[in-house]
């Protein structure tokens, strides 16, 4: 029996919830991850928003045919497998746990919010500042307006000092009339004994009493009616201060408004400010949990396959020796039976490949895959197969249960060592079982159930992630399905 991985302790569990790939060794960015996502966040959100959806569903996936049937495969099977595989790709594409994309997602949203809020601050100052320049205006039309009311208003005054003064003249002169055109006038005349000259000059006089009469009159009437004039212009004078007055009082609302406003507006600001702080320090906490965990898988697929290349080594090199031992005893004994040494096969049962662990979908197949959020390729390290927890798993082929013990990122895992199998060590890995049905050195045989399906681990669902290793380095299971 080959000892227990050194360092795996079965006792120890984890309550981190977690998709099962594990990475290259590629080194992601240093840079924070606003800068990372600055620029190109409408696409990374939607990016993982995609995947994180599409990695919860087991839509429309291909089914896998049983390694064991005899039919011919079906046509409109292989085209659902593939259109699945197509899906599984998509799927794939961003194989974050849940909370990092929920994280970056809630950042994304805030970032948004945060914008929108500046905008809208930034409009409202501008409502602000034009309001205020308007309210400066009108309060200039509203002076304007006051001081020709007052120049109007004082012409109306002086008009009517001037009317007042031409009544007084033309009342004088009216009684001067009166009183030249009494009939006595031209008799005293008579009767004082005026010569012809003193008679001439006496009604010159009173044409000159007359015409002061006339043009007193006629001042009146002018003045008269240039305070009727000056009362217009009072008039339309007074109804401009009152519009530009409603004016200036519908500037000073809106400035109040205004001011309100950007004061809401700013509070906003800031609130969505702290929000979105709160979120970025989530999301950069989430996304330090990831790499995190994208090292400690990455630790533990190295570990183990330091180990396993080791024991292919020594598998190989067993197999090597038995078969030499074969070859030398079948030589020796066709020599004593003078024949020819007949050919030594390989160990029973090392020429055949691996059958399907469950007849059941593939979710996820093998390969690399891109990291949106933290930006590097990552490796897909097997095929996920999609069943709900408690399904039974079988053994891919027959061989000898080397390990079982739980990893915070695979969960519960499983191995079997299959010995040679066409001249190379094969190990499979089953991952993320809800509990077990076989022991560590226990021989299995092929379809043999060995554990169950569960979500163990770093799992985002239930789900069996099956890997192959071929002399201790992990390759693509479908190669050898």
């Amino acid at each position: 029996m080959v000892p227990h991985f050194p360092g795996a302790n079965p006792r120890k569990r984890g309550s981190i919830q977690r998709d099962d790939s594990i990475g290259a060794t590629a080194t992601p960015s240093g840079r924070s991850l606003r800068q990372r996502l600055g620029g190109s966040t409408g696409r990374q959100t939607a990016i993982a928003a995609c995947c994180l959806v599409l990695s919860m569903s087991a839509g429309v996936l291909a089914v896998v045919p049983s390694a064991q049937a005899a039919d011919p495969p079906d046509p409109a099977a292989k085209k659902k497998q593939l259109d699945s595989q197509i899906n599984s790709q998509k799927a794939d594409l961003n194989q974050s746990y849940d909370q990092l994309a929920k994280s970056v997602a809630a950042y994304n949203q805030a970032e948004t919010q945060y914008k929108a809020v500046q905008v809208k601050y930034a409009a409202a100052q501008g409502k602000l500042a034009a309001a205020k320049a308007a309210d400066v205006v009108a309060a200039g039309k509203l002076k304007q307006a006051e001081a020709a009311l007052q120049t109007a208003m004082n012409a109306v005054d002086a008009g009517e000092q001037v009317i007042l003064q031409q009544k007084q003249i033309a009342g004088r002169a009216v009684r001067s009339a009166y009183q030249q055109q009494n009939s006595l006038v031209g008799l005293s005349i008579v009767l004082r004994g005026a010569s012809p000259a003193d008679l001439a000059t006496g009604m010159q006089v009173q044409r000159n009493v007359f015409g002061i009469q006339g043009n007193a009159i006629t001042r009146l009437n002018d003045a008269q009616a240039q305070l009727a004039n000056q009362r217009v212009k009072v008039a339309e004078a007074e109804k401009i201060v009152a519009a530009q007055r409603a004016e200036a009082a519908r500037t000073v609302q809106e400035v109040t408004a205004l001011t309100q406003q950007v004061a809401a507006d700013k509070a906003e600001a800031a609130a969505v400010a702290a929000t979105r702080l709160t979120t970025q320090q989530a999301a950069e906490k989430d996304k330090n949990s990831e790499l995190a965990q994208y090292n400690a898988l990455v630790s533990e697929r190295n570990r183990v396959q330091q180990i396993l290349v080791a024991r292919a080594r020594a598998e190989k090199a067993a197999a090597a020796r038995r078969k030499a031992a074969a070859e030398a005893a079948e030589r020796a004994k066709a020599k004593k039976e003078h024949r020819p040494p007949r050919t030594v096969p390989n160990d029973p049962g090392s020429s055949s490949g691996l059958s399907y662990p469950i007849n059941t979908y593939i979710t996820s197949p093998y390969g690399m895959r891109f990291h949106p959020i933290l930006h590097y390729w990552k490796l897909h390290d097997g095929t996920d197969f999609g069943a709900g927890c408690g399904t039974p798993i079988h053994a891919a082929a027959s061989g000898v249960v080397t390990d079982r013990y739980y990893n915070g990122g695979y969960g519960n895992r499983l191995f079997i060592s299959h010995g040679v199998i066409r001249g190379d060590s094969i190990t499979t890995v089953y991952n993320h079982l809800s509990r077990y049905k076989v022991r560590v050195g226990q021989h299995v045989v092929k379809g043999q159930v060995i554990g169950y399906v569960g979500t163990t681990g770093y799992s985002t669902g239930c789900h069996l992630h099956f890997m192959v290793y071929q002399d201790g380095v992990v390759v693509n299971p479908m190669k050898w399905l």
